[in-house]
């Protein structure tokens, strides 16, 4: 009898022993890769062979290979997740699509992935390509996707895997924009991202998952929304408003994780230069006791692993000959950074304006509209390529003219700043035009001074405008353009209009001139 008591009480010390351990996991995550396959620049852009040499380049999915590597080596449970936008930015999708994504995603071991609105460019067909191509799930709660036969079995709302004896439930979260920002067809409904998630949290909830974390392409503004108006959720990896939150670096957006309540939000910049590193623990309910990490900067210190450099060398081979061809020279470097493009003027807004309103200007065109979204990248001084060119401008996107009154014109620019809090892509860069706008007013109510050709807009005058066809056709919110008056969607690939344009100028010199005042 006292033996089976004592036994029975060793089996309680044990059990107890158990439910008091902590469990600790490691949350590798990338976001916006944008098919940076090759290292890239200080600037986000292509980085040559010789500056890579020389330890000028950073990221690259050959540095991701050792990086990954690393970092799980240094972790009992390690996961790999990303927060969408695998797709677009150079002439590696526009050649492969998705590809050579879904390839090199797999060879990283990823567990999981949200969709990103890049994820729908080209519509359900090639994502449905590139879902059949990867061996992971892809995540996307905010989003009905039964009425689109191409993606209705294909995409999950939420998934559980298993790491270290634990289940870990994954949760997708996608811009409930996405309609607006990229081309999902009719058949895809875009819901609430707070409802969504707080919804499959209770599912996961009901199975017994203690463990939730929020794959979230949906940006930092909206990623702390969803934390304070959700419940159950332990982190949020983010994506799309490209934010990098560090404790170490001076430029960081916000601390790494943010906390909001006692969910950890994370985010790691975007174009592979930083490989995502948080480390949580939980107790024995599920509920994080700790988040702690920073992102790691994959520069040249970080080595880039051989086999993978030969295959993204032999991927690239069809395109050299198009993105080495020298197009233009540049005398100093041209801005196309996110932060200023997507808030104020910048110097490669003016320059995509100037050259769009050039090319059509004898078509009595007045007015050139550039969405600060569509600026992917800037350009070094010196001579300048036709690849750069595409990173800078890889939508593919045509030249559409067409026109409208001066009072939807002044509907556009509010539409332009109306969410310039966060870093939207529909902010208007501009040519034959200026504007002034107060971010403290109200949206639709920002928007001022407004001059065309050295006059006051008037709102009653019909005008001619230039633009892209994603915008034309009401992409990134611009909605009253969709009924403009003779408009006309086939010029040619503004791409090539800036490099006929930048060939003219040579050497061309880069200048802000005051079209956009920040009140």
């Amino acid at each position: 009898m006292f033996l089976r008591l004592t036994q029975t009480a060793i089996a309680l010390a044990l059990t107890a022993g158990t439910a008091m351990a902590d469990y600790s996991l490691t949350i590798l995550h990338t976001n916006d890769f944008h098919a940076r396959f090759e290292p890239i620049s200080k600037y986000d852009g292509p980085c040559g062979a010789e500056d890579n040499t020389a330890g000028e380049c950073f990221g690259g999915t050959a540095r991701l290979v050792t990086a990954i590597k690393d970092a799980k080596a240094r972790s009992n449970n390690a996961i790999l997740v990303d927060g969408g936008d695998q797709f677009q930015g150079t002439l590696f999708y526009t050649y492969y699509k998705g590809k050579l994504a879904a390839e090199m995603m797999n060879m990283l071991g990823y567990d999981a992935m949200t969709v990103g609105n890049h994820e729908f460019d080209d519509g359900p067909e090639v994502l449905a390509s590139f879902i059949d191509a990867i061996n992971f799930p892809i995540l996307m709660s905010n989003a009905d996707v039964s009425g689109e036969p191409l993606l209705a079995d294909k995409i999950a709302k939420s998934t559980v895997i298993e790491r270290g004896g634990e289940k870990i439930g994954l949760i997708g979260l996608t811009p409930q924009d996405t309609d607006e920002l990229a081309s999902p067809g009719k058949n895809v409904i875009f819901t609430d991202p707070s409802d969504a998630v707080q919804g499959e949290v209770d599912k996961l909830t009901e199975e017994g998952i203690t463990k939730i974390i929020v794959l979230s392409h949906s940006g930092y503004v909206v990623d702390k929304r969803v934390a304070e108006n959700t419940t159950g959720v332990d982190v949020i990896v983010g994506g799309h408003s490209n934010t990098l939150l560090s404790n170490t670096d001076e430029k960081a957006e916000g601390p790494y994780p943010t906390m909001v309540g006692s969910t950890a939000i994370v985010q790691a910049y975007a174009y592979g230069k930083y490989l995502g590193e948080l480390n949580v623990t939980f107790d024995d309910a599920g509920n994080v006791t700790e988040a702690k990490g920073d992102p790691i900067l994959i520069d040249a210190s970080v080595a880039e692993d051989e086999a993978t450099v030969a295959r993204i060398a032999e991927a690239a081979a069809p395109l050299d000959e198009i993105r080495n061809r020298v197009v233009a020279e540049a005398s100093d470097q041209i801005g196309g950074d996110r932060e200023t493009c997507r808030a104020m003027e910048c110097s490669m807004g003016t320059l995509i304006a100037d050259a769009m309103l050039a090319r059509v200007k004898d078509q009595g065109i007045e007015i050139a509209i550039q969405n600060g979204g569509g600026i992917r990248a800037s350009i070094d001084a010196g001579p300048v390529t036709m690849g750069e060119v595409l990173t800078v401008l890889p939508f593919q996107n045509t030249l559409s003219t067409f026109q409208v009154t001066g009072a939807t014109l002044i509907e556009a620019l509010e539409n332009g700043v109306s969410q310039v809090e966060e870093g939207a892509g529909r902010f208007a860069q501009v040519a034959g035009m200026s504007y002034a706008y107060d971010a403290s007013k109200p949206a639709g109510e920002r928007v001022s001074d407004v001059m065309v050709g050295g006059a006051p807009i008037d709102p009653e005058k019909v005008y001619g405008v230039v633009s892209n066809n994603y915008v034309r056709n009401g992409g990134d919110g611009y909605k009253m353009f969709i009924n403009a008056e003779n408009a006309y969607d086939f010029g040619p690939d503004v791409a090539d209009v800036l490099a006929e344009y930048l060939a003219a100028q040579a050497p061309f010199t880069p200048v802000t001139d005051g079209r956009i005042t920040v009140k």
